[in-house]
């Protein structure tokens, strides 16, 4: 588990999967691999429903954006990266 995820009560972490940093894991939540930075995983199996700034706010849109917090990321389809 990487710094800064946040885990969710009662999920479960199969083994040798590893929690990029900042990931949301819904409660719930069974995650059997690995999940990627900034993503918000939810159900089961866990599956990325969006992705998430490092201030817990879930992050809307595609390509470069803002949160509220004034952090700007680029998002595509496969990853999540603050700029």
């Amino acid at each position: 588990v990487r710094r800064g995820a946040t885990l969710g009560a009662n999920c479960t972490i199969v083994c040798g999967s590893t929690i990029g940093e900042y990931a949301f894991i819904g409660a719930g939540a069974v995650v059997n691999r690995s999940v990627p930075a900034y993503a918000l995983m939810l159900g089961v199996p866990a599956k990325r429903r969006g992705w998430m700034c490092t201030c817990g706010v879930q992050l809307q849109g595609s390509g470069r954006i803002q949160c509220t917090c004034g952090t700007p990321y680029q998002i595509d389809d496969l990853s999540c990266t603050p700029l």
